[in-house]
């Protein structure tokens, strides 16, 4: 299963500018909030978090919310999913894997999940 996400960076830029803190802890625990550097950081995480949403095949809202899908980075700077236990057992998933790039004004996530579809 693959989901694709793409957003305008500034979006997320405003959306910051206008909410603060409270905007990002709608779709960020706290620590991937130690994690963003600035709104082109955050906006690469909310595409990760909509393409995983996408390729579970659900999108965000009562079967999985933002909360749900955590996003890390290894000791290399790249980016990771871990997913709630709640998802995992929900649909078998065996394996996932995430790109995130940006490029001029845009961030996209492409995410790929091995498991069984519910």
């Amino acid at each position: 299963m693959i989901g694709i996400d793409l957003i305008k960076t500034q979006r997320m830029k405003e959306s910051i500018e206008r909410f603060n803190d409270k905007f990002l802890q709608r779709f960020l625990s706290e620590e991937e909030i130690i994690l963003v550097k600035n709104y082109k950081t955050a906006a690469g995480f909310w595409a990760a978090k909509e393409a995983c949403s996408k390729a579970l095949g659900c999108g965000i809202g009562s079967q999985c919310s933002f909360h749900d899908i955590m996003i890390s980075k290894t000791s290399k700077g790249a980016p990771e999913i871990e997913l709630s236990q709640k998802i995992l057992q929900s649909y078998a998933i065996t394996d996932i894997s995430v790109s995130i790039t940006h490029d001029g004004d845009y961030a996209i996530a492409v995410v790929a999940i091995e498991g069984k579809k519910p």
